[in-house]
């Protein structure tokens, strides 16, 4: 799919300087970008979620050696009319920093509202498994590795329940975006369906890249994604920033090095990092996931 391509003043004369500093936001040829999209209000409208009864939420725990002997909780999301009996396509959900398991079926979200609409509009259903993977942005990281525990304990506790994991989906949102796309490429095609990425949480300076998830530069470089694009190879991948995002720089030089890799959808329409943007591109998420399950 074709991708689409924003310092406030006051005073007299400030709506006009207004109306040209947005242009030249806009056409990235003037600093300040994230500060301005939110602040010019050019981040567009947040999504709602969907007025409709979800589906059950099983909510359950395990304490996980890859996450250094912790309990850590998850949800199994179903859609209406399902139980813990139907054995449905499996995509694991990944949740950003800050969150957990259970914001992703709170206010925030709303993901098993979404789902239930989604399954309502004739979308084939799917489960979708939501892990607790704490703040080391799902890769090793001080004794806690929450990619692992997904990979090793999260899926073998599916599998022990009927669910074929052979292969799955992703979707992850800021840290679990690049979550989502790294434990995708490390799969592969055989073991992975496809892959949805939600504002990930990319740097290209590794001196920039988060403390809460990389000890320094060197911890970054050792578990980045940015120059692996190879790995998702015959893996479908959507990907979608907002144009207010402070990592669309980074996600756009991504995007573009997957060109060549993987049949690839990318949108970069107006939205912030931020729950309303990512609310307003949940549909067609799970349409595409329901494409590719």
């Amino acid at each position: 799919m074709p991708t689409r391509r924003t310092i406030l003043l006051g005073g007299a004369g400030a709506a006009a300087a207004l109306v040209g500093i947005g242009v030249g936001v806009e056409k990235d040829v003037l600093p300040g970008r994230t500060f301005a999209y939110t602040h010019l209000g050019l981040n567009g409208e947040d999504g709602v979620i969907p007025d409709v009864e979800p589906g059950p939420v099983l909510e359950d725990s395990f304490t996980s050696a890859a996450r250094g002997g912790i309990d850590v909780g998850w949800s199994l999301i179903l859609p209406p009319g399902t139980d813990a009996s139907t054995r449905l396509p499996v995509v694991v959900a990944l949740h950003w920093l800050g969150a957990d398991h259970a914001t992703l079926t709170g206010p925030s979200l709303g993901l098993d509202r979404f789902l239930a609409q989604y399954v309502e509009d004739d979308g084939v259903p799917f489960a979708i498994a939501a892990p607790d993977g704490g703040r080391g942005y799902w890769h090793p990281h001080d004794g806690d590795d929450g990619g692992a525990m997904v990979t090793e304990e999260l899926l073998p506790q599916l599998d022990g329940r009927g669910y074929d994991t052979r292969r799955v989906a992703y979707l992850g949102w800021s840290m679990g975006g690049y979550g989502a796309l790294r434990l995708a490429g490390l799969r592969g095609p055989d073991a992975t369906a496809g892959v949805v990425a939600a504002s990930p949480a990319l740097w290209r300076d590794a001196d920039e890249a988060s403390r809460d998830g990389f000890d320094d530069a060197d911890e970054y470089r050792t578990y980045s994604i940015v120059d692996d694009q190879q790995q998702l190879a015959g893996i479908p991948v959507r990907i979608d920033i907002g144009k207010g995002d402070p990592f669309w720089f980074e996600v756009e030089d991504y995007a573009r090095g997957l060109y060549d890799e993987s049949d690839q959808v990318h949108t970069d329409e107006p939205g912030g990092h931020t729950p309303g943007y990512w609310r307003r591109i949940l549909p067609a998420q799970l349409q595409f996931l329901g494409g590719v399950i």
